[in-house]
């Protein structure tokens, strides 16, 4: 008997993008924008709403505080601002969960915040310092085999494992640039099939054609990939064919 595998499938979303009422259906998780790359109070309560009524997990998505590059730049900050940061974005996500009688799942760094403190000990032990308090109640969408990962398990953070389905991958586990045109992966079929090798074979196949382990927990499809939706679509219709389910 074929075993079924159930993954947690997520969305950057609330960054301007408004495609978040046809993305939800095929998702069981969402990383807010909260304000330091992309979003406001506005966009924040509408998305909280629609993800209350398509039942999916709401995760924060806090940000280097650097709207005019959308948060994909590496900054040199000091440590209490952007601490400070962290904490005012997440906390104004959370004040909006809490009037609607809802948790917060999971925090997910953006951009160039989530790749440097992969490979940056300093960088990592401020972020947790920032998050402190969620330490025994949410989740942490961290990357496989990174600085943070290692730090936070050390620390007792929960940790869920992410990879990204539409983004591809070096040997060494980082994400290739987005300066590279070879970046992002936008063809369903391809999508699926690197999907398929991170969540059954726990494997990648790298932009080189090489094989590298990884594990995860929880799959990415960011909301401005310009393919998104049909990607969603094809694989809300191909995983169960591979006996992959939405965790929800």
């Amino acid at each position: 008997m074929i075993s079924k595998v159930f993954i947690d499938i997520n969305c950057d979303v609330g960054e301007g993008i408004g495609n978040e009422r046809s993305l939800f259906p095929h998702i069981s998780s969402c990383n807010i924008a909260c304000g330091g790359h992309a979003g406001d109070v506005n966009t924040m309560s509408e998305i909280v709403q629609l993800a209350r009524k398509s039942g999916i997990k709401v995760g924060a998505h806090p940000s280097y505080p650097d709207r005019e590059n959308f948060g994909r730049k590496s900054m040199k900050i000091e440590k209490r601002l952007l601490i400070s940061s962290i904490q005012k974005q997440i906390k104004e996500l959370e004040s909006i969960l809490i009037s609607s009688k809802m948790q917060l799942h999971h925090i997910k760094a953006h951009g160039a915040l989530y790749n440097d403190m992969a490979v940056d000990l300093e960088l990592a032990m401020v972020y947790l310092e920032s998050i402190l308090e969620y330490k025994d109640r949410v989740f942490l969408y961290l990357p496989y085999g990174s600085v943070i990962e290692k730090v936070a398990r050390n620390q007792g953070f929960k940790i869920a494992l992410e990879a990204f389905g539409d983004r591809n991958y070096n040997e060494d586990l980082s994400l290739v640039s987005r300066d590279s045109p070879q970046a992002l992966i936008e063809e369903p079929k391809k999508v699926l099939e690197h999907l398929i090798s991170m969540a059954i074979n726990k494997e990648v196949i790298t932009l080189n054609g090489l094989k590298a382990p990884i594990f995860a927990d929880t799959f990415c499809i960011h909301g401005d990939t310009s393919t998104a939706l049909q990607i969603l679509v094809y694989l809300s219709d191909q995983l169960p064919k591979q006996h992959i389910f939405l965790r929800k």
